[in-house]
């Protein structure tokens, strides 16, 4: 009896944890990886390859490096906004620390193995990418991964955390985007073609408006706790004018690349991802209650994920 109700007890934990981790952000995380790995895996480099992009070490070791990011800041924002009190009467999901069905120490406990196993797996993929010869490459890309965690931690959590002071899109925009779609293509391509920062500007962009869309849903609350994030400061219309210019400007830069790499009628598939998004801005522009904000959530991080793979196929089609 004792045997099962502390194994019962164990399974409840890991429930609380993955509940935690947010699953529903991770395909957005992983939308900058695909857009890179598509650009890369099929450059001139590998113009000649007989595997695909799916039987490709370097993919999924970037995949699951940005997932271990991804879960280790949501750890970090439970645990952050948990002891602050910033969760105490938020709308949307519970959240465990605030809701005390995970404690503090636990949540950190979580955070440094999280932060470990991503570590390991992001060297993995440094050495996979690189090897022995390109040393100076492997420190750069392992001093972005400890970029990455401070990062990923600093968002809530300490008395400077910059996602109390306005400064939590710049994060989404650099590390979702521009980070994302061009380190990964780095990874393939041992070079840096600028053009590929007109699609990472896209994802950014895109990335950068679920943030946005979460800080319009939160906006009393975080006045109230004193999260002082992009929203707070420049108020409710001017958050949804934002919202628009996020969208908006970001098929601009997707089809800016397409025309300017244009070479087969395919490139245009990622417009597809475009039809919910305009739905989602004529939502945001009637809404009135914030609260409803929540489900709009889901909408445009799955579009911007639709939107990665997309564009990845029509590259290759």
């Amino acid at each position: 009896m004792s045997k099962k109700l502390i194994f019962g007890n164990h399974i409840i934990s890991m429930k609380n944890y993955i509940k935690a981790a947010r699953l529903r952000t991770l395909p957005l995380s992983v939308s900058g990886i695909i857009v890179g790995a598509f650009l890369g895996f099929n450059s001139v480099l590998y113009a000649d390859s007989t595997i695909s992009l799916l039987e490709s070490p370097i993919f999924w070791l970037a995949i699951l490096t940005t997932i271990g990011f991804q879960v280790l800041s949501n750890f970090a924002n439970d645990y952050g906004d948990g002891i602050k009190g910033t969760d105490d009467n938020r709308d949307g999901e519970a959240r465990m620390v605030s809701s005390g069905v995970i404690t503090p120490r636990q949540m950190k406990n979580a955070m440094l193995v999280t932060g470990i196993i991503t570590l390991v797996i992001a060297l993995l993929l440094i050495y996979v990418s690189f090897g022995k010869d390109d040393f100076l490459y492997s420190v750069i890309f392992f001093g972005l991964g400890i970029a990455s965690i401070v990062a990923a931690i600093k968002y809530t959590v300490g008395k400077s955390a910059y996602g109390y002071s306005g400064f939590g899109d710049v994060f989404v925009f650099v590390f979702f985007g521009l980070l994302a779609v061009a380190g990964t293509y780095f990874l393939y391509t041992k070079q840096l073609n600028f053009i590929v920062f007109l699609p990472a500007i896209t994802v950014g962009l895109l990335s950068t408006a679920v943030l946005n869309l979460n800080n319009m849903r939160d906006r009393e609350n975080d006045a109230k706790s004193g999260k002082n994030t992009l929203v707070v400061k420049m108020g409710a219309e001017s958050a949804k004018l934002y919202h628009y210019f996020l969208i908006v400007v970001s098929f601009i830069f997707a089809l800016l690349y397409t025309v300017i790499k244009f070479q087969s009628p395919y490139q245009f598939l990622f417009v597809i991802a475009y039809i919910p998004l305009v739905k989602h801005l004529f939502f945001v522009y009637k809404n009135k209650e914030e609260a409803l904000l929540d489900a709009e959530l889901k909408k445009v991080a799955l579009s911007t994920f639709l939107f990665s793979i997309l564009f990845g196929l029509g590259q290759i089609l």
